[in-house]
């Protein structure tokens, strides 16, 4: 994980589009590009003050979309009532597990699952594109503890 260059992306994306590089709008490239979860805004917004930064709510919803139309950030959706987001970072494509206890998501992928997506697509007169899958359950750690498991 190179934060660095992500960060030195994302202002030459700015500079790119006349946006101002501002300390702010860094500061929350910064704790995505950091993260190695699916962030929240919330969870964003909460980061970004432990770093000492002040960033309002609407200047972290305009970074992250503008963090999502330079392409070096993913939104995903899992259903939840909000949106989240992880860097791209040529990652190839996954798929996403969603524990209804804690909350926590887990990124896997699987070459069968990719070939029966195309095999579906194809038995019904589909050229596959693209496909999104999210597995809903329980965790293993929440499955021990009967509870919240982070």
């Amino acid at each position: 994980m190179d934060v660095r260059n992500d960060l030195e992306q994302f202002r030459t994306y700015l500079r790119q589009h006349n946006l101002p590089v501002t300390q702010q709008r860094l500061a929350i490239a910064n704790v995505v590009f950091a993260s190695d979860r699916h962030l929240s805004v919330e969870e964003v917004a909460a980061d970004v003050a432990a770093q000492g930064e002040n960033a309002g709510t609407a200047t972290i919803y305009r970074t992250l979309d503008l963090l999502v139309k330079s392409g070096l950030v993913v939104e995903r959706d899992f259903g939840e009532g909000f949106r989240r987001f992880e860097p791209t970072r040529g990652i190839p494509h996954h798929e996403h597990m969603l524990c209804t206890v804690c909350g926590r998501v887990d990124e896997f992928r699987d070459e069968r699952l990719e070939r029966m997506t195309t095999l579906i697509a194809e038995s019904h007169g589909y050229s596959r594109q693209r496909h999104r899958l999210v597995i809903y359950g329980v965790c293993a750690d929440c499955q021990r503890s009967g509870g919240p498991g982070r």
